[in-house]
């Protein structure tokens, strides 16, 4: 059996049950699979088949849903394009694609094939056809150098790994996910752990609730009986401060998640207080899936227990995971994954250490990176972007905390001598190069920067004359 079978079992198992609920709409388990049969039908008589890679730009839909699965069912490689790109990283994603699914007509530079058009494909039994060691799924992550890096899942991942079958009965996972019976999805299928929990959420019978616009927390969880959710740091921020003036029935809760960035002890603290054993904070990395998880009030200071299949061992300081999960490399790119990659065990490039009853704590990183709304943005093109102003000399971005997005990145700027940089173009011209969601939050101009004993800049200087 490869992918996604489990999943298509499911979906024959209980037809009638609802897997997507939006607004008036309810997309029934047997629906869903025919319309994952239609996509099917649709994408094959495009010419797509086993190896070619789907590129996917689609909303938060059935359909969106559709077809990925469909891709998988043909054994090709889907390829999830992340919004609001700009247009060089968009040209990297879409280089190796032979087509690209759209809600509406888009000009691009492969051939574009419609939602509407695949749905209404004659329906095709699927039958899953791919090869366990080709690639399945390609998830673009912002990259050191400023290009998108592709995390690439095999279909032997996705058959043996715990996400996409259905949970073990008495196990960790299946005790998470008897809480996911109706899962608020939103934001974007191009986010591996949103696609994640979706899947745990169709897997352990739940249904996918789809709000109507952005998600106003904490008010849709019980407008929409919401039992499960993924909170970002600046959406929990969001949920404690209207719960410190208002009272909010979240008595349907019984799994919200936070996780992506780190997250305050104290912020914790409050959480598990007004919220309650429904509150968990998770940790988890793209090229991995959620590794470990517990409920707030639980492992203080720590980022919970391993989940089920994944092993964890700290070498040298250092957490290296090893999981059915796991990713089978960056597209494209050996030297990166040799980096990370070694005998199948995943460098996090995290600090940490696993106390005597089991909780992985993290203290730092290896890596020169700022997590802001769980979004990982390495500081290398940040700065290299600032510094090709023509009034920047020199420019560092280190990694503060920030109540609002877990992590806010703050620019130094050492000015060129006898110029003012203007800040709002220095903001534009981060934005031009890597994306709104790149700009720093803060600068500060200096005249000079601290330098190391190595003689390199001492970034942890310049981070503690504004942290301490």
């Amino acid at each position: 059996m490869v992918h996604p079978q489990a999943l298509l079992d499911e979906l024959e198992r209980a037809p009638e049950v609802p897997a997507f609920e939006h607004g008036s709409r309810v997309t029934s388990r047997g629906e869903l699979r025919e319309l994952i049969g239609r996509f099917t039908a649709g994408l094959r008589a495009a010419g797509l088949g086993p190896g070619d890679g789907v590129g996917l730009a689609t909303g938060v839909t059935p359909e969106g849903f559709a077809a990925l699965v469909a891709v998988h069912v043909l054994g090709g490689r889907a390829v999830a394009v992340r919004p609001g790109l700009p247009e060089a990283q968009l040209r990297h994603v879409l280089a190796d694609v032979a087509a690209l699914v759209v809600d509406e007509p888009v000009a691009a530079t492969v051939p574009v094939l419609e939602v509407a058009a695949l749905a209404s494909a004659e329906y095709a039994e699927p039958v899953p056809q791919g090869r366990l060691d080709d690639v399945a799924t390609v998830v673009f992550t912002s990259g050191s150098t400023g290009v998108p890096k592709g995390v690439a899942y095999s279909y032997r991942a996705l058959t043996e790994g715990r996400v996409w079958r259905a949970p073990v009965p008495g196990s960790a996972h299946a005790r998470l996910g008897a809480g996911f019976g109706r899962f608020l999805l939103f934001g974007t299928l191009a986010s591996a752990v949103m696609v994640e929990q979706l899947a745990l959420s169709l897997l352990a019978g739940g249904t996918a609730v789809i709000p109507e616009g952005p998600p106003d927390f904490p008010w849709v969880l019980p407008r929409l009986r919401i039992t499960a959710a993924l909170l970002t740091v600046p959406r929990l921020h969001q949920v404690l401060g209207v719960l410190r003036g208002s009272d909010v029935d979240l008595g349907a809760a019984r799994r919200l998640i936070v996780a992506g960035s780190p997250v305050p002890p104290h912020t914790l603290a409050e959480a598990a207080e007004r919220i309650g054993p429904a509150m968990h904070h998770a940790y988890g990395q793209t090229e991995t899936g959620m590794l470990t998880i517990c409920r707030a009030g639980e492992g203080a200071g720590s980022v919970g227990k391993p989940c089920d299949t994944v092993e964890i061992d700290v070498r040298d300081g250092e957490v290296w995971v090893r999981t059915p999960s796991a990713f089978a490399g960056y597209w494209r790119d050996e030297p990166a994954t040799a980096e990370v990659l070694r005998d199948g065990w995943v460098r996090t490039r995290d600090l940490g250490f696993v106390d005597p009853d089991g909780y992985l704590h993290l203290s730092g990183r290896a890596r020169d990176v700022v997590i802001v709304n769980a979004i990982i943005h390495y500081t290398g093109p940040i700065e290299r972007a600032i510094a090709a102003h023509p009034d920047v000399d020199q420019a560092y971005v280190v990694a503060v905390p920030d109540e609002r997005t877990g992590e806010a990145a703050h620019a130094f700027v050492v000015p060129t001598p006898g110029r003012e940089p203007d800040l709002a173009e220095l903001r534009k011209a981060v934005a031009a190069e890597l994306g709104e969601a790149a700009v720093p939050a803060r600068f500060s101009f200096v005249g000079a920067v601290p330098v190391a004993p190595s003689g390199k800049p001492d970034k942890a200087a310049l981070r503690r004359s504004i942290v301490d």
